[in-house]
């Protein structure tokens, strides 16, 4: 299974994935975003699903950014060449996989800002190549193991919100996912982009690095609830016969 959050606010883009693999009982680690940046031309793109199909479109896709990257002046052309190389790989691959009994499925996103784009833009990419764009109502994608960590995005997360803000709310989206789901874990990825900078910073997390957060959240959430107005639960409390 797999974690990618990626929020797009107003003063740039934040992406965090989780980086485990597993294969049947073993367990791997390798990174599930990658960056292509060069002058004005800064974009990740973050992936969950098979890691045959994943591996073969990058492949396909990072061939044709290097001959024709000059055309790519505004960040959705970008993801319709990628979606043209996911449509390949399906043609190529689709039937045998289905008679292995795997189902195509590779789940994307896209991030970043071109030369012409007039802002940052981000995309999520479907198995069959069709893409929406995120909207700043709901202004991020989660792929992969992605019902866990909604909720708290959801109710926080604002388009105004700042780049630390939604930092942490990625961060704690992935370890509600990482104590719910076992094939999600550290290390975890990270990558921002601030609008108009055309640079895209990159950090690697290890556990170590941040295990004195979980407890920190924990805790804060146990005197939240301790706290939280209870009168409606004692009135439905005393409703219980004595001794039950």
């Amino acid at each position: 299974m797999t974690f990618c959050a990626a929020i797009r606010i107003q003063d740039g883009l934040v992406g965090v994935s989780d980086t485990r693999l597993t294969s049947g009982a073993e367990r791997t680690t390798a990174r599930k975003v990658t960056v292509h940046q060069h002058g004005k031309h800064s974009m990740f793109l973050m992936t969950s699903g098979l890691r045959s199909v994943r591996d073969k479109t990058l492949t396909y896709f990072e061939e044709v950014v290097e001959e024709k990257d000059p055309s790519f002046d505004r960040l959705y052309k970008a993801v319709n060449a990628f979606a043209e190389q996911l449509r390949r790989v399906a043609t190529e691959d689709k039937e045998a996989l289905r008679e292995s009994g795997l189902d195509f499925n590779l789940f994307s996103i896209v991030g970043g800002q071109l030369e012409n784009d007039k802002e940052h833009k981000l995309y999520m990419l479907y198995p069959q190549g069709n893409w929406v764009e995120v909207g700043k109502g709901s202004p991020y994608f989660l792929i992969g193991e992605s019902s866990y960590g909604k909720p708290i995005i959801d109710r926080v997360l604002r388009y105004e919100s700042s780049m630390e803000m939604a930092l942490k709310l990625a961060y704690l989206a992935f370890d509600s996912t990482r104590i719910s789901a076992v094939d999600v874990d550290f290390p975890i990825d990270v990558v921002l982009y601030r609008r108009d900078s055309f640079e895209i910073v990159q950090h690697r997390f290890e556990r170590e690095d941040l295990q004195h957060l979980p407890e920190w959240w924990q805790e804060r959430l146990r005197l939240a609830v301790e706290e939280m107005p209870g009168e409606w639960a004692k009135d439905a409390i005393n409703k219980l016969l004595p001794g039950e």
